[in-house]
């Protein structure tokens, strides 16, 4: 949950921080007082779209900054963290953002530096935001039926997941096919290209290894006159007439004369001994090479052209020489298909029509759990809105059959309602009003809060325009969520406010012409006075304050009872 919040420098927020406990806390105060303001860094903190124009004016930067604490294990956040590479603690997550003057965004996930994707990536886990004009989910058909298969998925998942790799499979051999079935100038095209290319490979005979070889060799040639020269050199220096050897000869006699005689001379007379046979195999093996040695331009230009055309084929068909036989692999495999592409669509094709097969048999695996949970969500949904006072309204999950397999099978999902006795059901997005689908999501977010993985939900005025029984039931619902997930709402109900686990006032105040937004924790004495202003308006009364009272005591016995 979100443990801390901190903001610095944003809009008219100069540096606030502000602590969050566990439950319900409401944050209520003036209009205008900035409270619409925190959910907007709250929401750019979680990776929302961000601009200068927030930065508080006369500072370089706005500064962000939320401390996690996550105690389950399973949390998803976690396999998120891992896969982007960030480390994590004792389940605790620290989010912060900068925004510059320039525009641009510093993001950093305990420390280390993240894109702004990744920000949103687990910051959407961790945080719910949810406003009067912000029910995405409930306007797009197309993400209802994410929508019930969250609500199916304890027996839905097995399935998909086996769907979900047979479809994989399934499009890949479609993309095949797809690549297979050219026109027929094409398919001449590639062939006539890939023989072109094969037959010059062939030609060319690469050989692993050669290269080197030749490298060297050529090194050799171009410098043949210096080899010689020097190998000749050092042949005479070794082997002619009163030259080396023949001093070592004589000063291995002598030393092998007097060994025998003086000890002191065996080491010595066996070094120079080795050295004497050693230098007289050097000496033939360098006059062998000298021997043999033989300038060829012909050799020269010879190495010298098959070299280049190893860097023409590097240059076509890859960096290496196992690159290059890499690629004249594939392109036979390519052409043989291209050759035989008859027989190799009409092989692929049948084993789509298999594939097509398993996948309707899974996909009405899918489509039947999928039902049988629509019944369980619409009875659900329908007995949330009762105690919301919509007792008229009837939900149905819609099914339509798609024509094609799509990743999530061949449904088509759709809520429909109809709030007012004798209308047929139509779909949601098209009739529901504002609160109607506050209402909804609230239902929603009530049968979802158990399982739905994320950290904190905050509802942005949610129950604006409710008033009398229907604010009360509205109230019970928050209240209710948060008994599974935190909870952070800004609200002008009072009985919302009496509802809280921990209450912020905001407020707005100037100093030196400049205008700054306060948020204090209130309770006891200040938290009735909250409710009764929210009750009667600016003016607090005795009879309000009693009525204040009142509210509070007949909440915290409410809150009670759902434990």
């Amino acid at each position: 949950m979100l443990r801390e919040l901190s903001i610095r420098n944003f809009a008219i927020i100069d540096d606030l921080t502000v602590s969050f406990a566990d439950g319900l806390t409401v944050l209520t105060g003036e209009t205008g007082a900035g409270k619409s303001i925190i959910i907007d860094a709250v929401h750019l903190l979680a990776g929302g779209r961000g601009s200068h124009e927030f930065i508080r004016h006369g500072a370089r930067k706005a500064e962000l900054g939320g401390l996690f604490h996550i105690m389950d294990e399973r949390h998803p956040v976690f396999a998120k963290l891992d896969e982007a590479g960030i480390e994590f603690e004792d389940g605790t997550i620290i989010l912060r953002r900068d925004i510059n003057d320039n525009g641009k965004s510093v993001c950093r996930i305990n420390g280390k530096l993240v894109p702004t994707n990744v920000l949103r990536e687990i910051g959407g886990s961790l945080i719910d935001i949810h406003g009067q004009h912000e029910n995405q989910e409930l306007m797009d058909e197309k993400q209802h039926i994410h929508l019930l298969d969250h609500f199916a998925s304890e027996e839905l998942s097995p399935f998909f997941t086996t769907y979900n790799e047979k479809y994989e499979e399934y499009r890949n051999l479609k993309r095949e096919v797809a690549a297979l079935s050219l026109d027929e100038q094409r398919m001449a095209q590639r062939i006539d290209l890939y023989q072109f290319q094969m037959n010059e490979l062939e030609e060319a005979a690469l050989k692993l290894g050669e290269e080197d070889a030749l490298s060297e060799e050529r090194l050799r040639l171009m410098n043949f006159h210096k080899i010689f020269e020097r190998a000749s050199i050092a042949y005479e220096a070794i082997s002619a007439e009163q030259h080396g050897l023949d001093y070592i000869g004589n000063a291995m006699s002598a030393l092998d004369d007097i060994a025998s005689l003086d000890e002191q001379f065996k080491e010595a007379a066996e070094a120079v001994t080795t050295s004497f046979y050693a230098l007289q195999d050097a000496s033939y093996q360098i006059k062998n090479v000298l021997d043999e040695l033989e300038f060829d331009a012909n050799r020269l230009n010879e190495v010298e052209q098959r070299l280049a055309q190893y860097q023409t084929m590097k240059r076509k068909y890859g960096t290496t020489v196992e690159e290059i036989l890499a690629y004249y692999d594939k392109i036979s495999e390519e052409l043989m298909q291209l050759m035989n592409h008859d027989e190799t669509i009409q092989k692929n094709e049948q084993r789509l029509r298999q594939m097509e097969d398993e996948l309707q048999q899974l996909a009405e695996q899918l489509t039947t759990i999928r039902k049988k949970h629509a019944l369980l969500l619409s009875e659900a949904i329908m007995e949330q809105l009762r105690v919301l006072h919509m007792e008229k309204a009837k939900f149905i999950v819609k099914f339509e059959p798609l024509d094609t397999f799509d990743a999530y099978g061949k449904d088509y999902v759709a809520f429909y309602i109809s709030t007012n006795v004798g209308e047929p059901p139509k779909s949601l997005p098209k009739i529901a009003s504002g609160g109607e689908l506050s209402r909804m999501m609230l239902a929603l977010k009530t049968i979802f809060s158990s399982t739905n993985g994320i950290t904190s939900i905050i509802f942005d005025e949610v129950d604006t325009g409710v008033s009398g029984r229907v604010a009360q039931a509205i109230a019970e619902k928050i209240a209710a969520i948060s008994i599974h997930s935190q909870v952070l709402c800004i609200s002008h109900l009072p009985q919302v406010a009496a509802m809280a686990d921990q209450h912020y006032l905001i407020k707005k105040q100037v100093e030196h012409d400049r205008t700054f937004t306060t948020v204090t924790e209130i309770k006891a004495r200040a938290r009735i006075e909250e409710v009764s202003r929210m009750m009667s308006g600016a003016e607090i009364t005795d009879l309000t304050l009693q009525h204040a009272q009142e509210l509070v005591e007949i909440a915290d016995a409410r809150k009670q009872a759902m434990q």
